[in-house]
């Protein structure tokens, strides 16, 4: 039931060197017209590297915080890796989120760089549905 979006925000929740892996994902998602939102340290990270990205709670932060921009649609996209008893019970809390929600969920590097080369493919050239017979006519 889900949709690659092609506008809106996406939120990265970065643990440590997945920060480095992921600035060129985000910053192709900027450049495709997708605002940035991340944690604390996330978002640090990719503002210090000239990336705008916007600052939101961890749920257990406090509000507002991840869960309520979900709920409010205000995020098309997640990607997160995390580590660590209370960042999985985030992580757990965000990804039932992106189930009921439809939201594309990711928890590798790799499947946010696989995110963003559909999203970009997309944009590009989109996806039509034909029938096998339409293909030969």
């Amino acid at each position: 039931g889900q949709s690659i979006p092609q506008k809106g925000t996406v939120l990265f929740r970065m643990r440590g060197d997945d920060k480095k892996v992921i600035l060129p994902v985000a910053k192709k998602l900027s450049e495709l017209g997708f605002s940035i939102m991340g944690t604390k340290g996330t978002a640090k990270f990719l503002n210090e590297k000239g990336l705008e990205c916007t600052k939101i709670n961890k749920i257990s932060e406090g509000r507002p915080h991840i869960l309520d921009k979900i709920r409010d649609d205000q995020i098309q996209c997640i990607a997160n890796t995390s580590m660590g008893t209370r960042t999985t019970e985030d992580s757990y809390t965000i990804r039932r989120a992106a189930l009921n929600y439809h939201l594309p969920y990711t928890t590798t590097t790799a499947g946010a760089e696989s995110m963003a080369r559909a999203i970009e493919t997309l944009l590009k050239q989109p996806i039509e549905v034909k029938s096998v017979q339409e293909y030969f006519d």
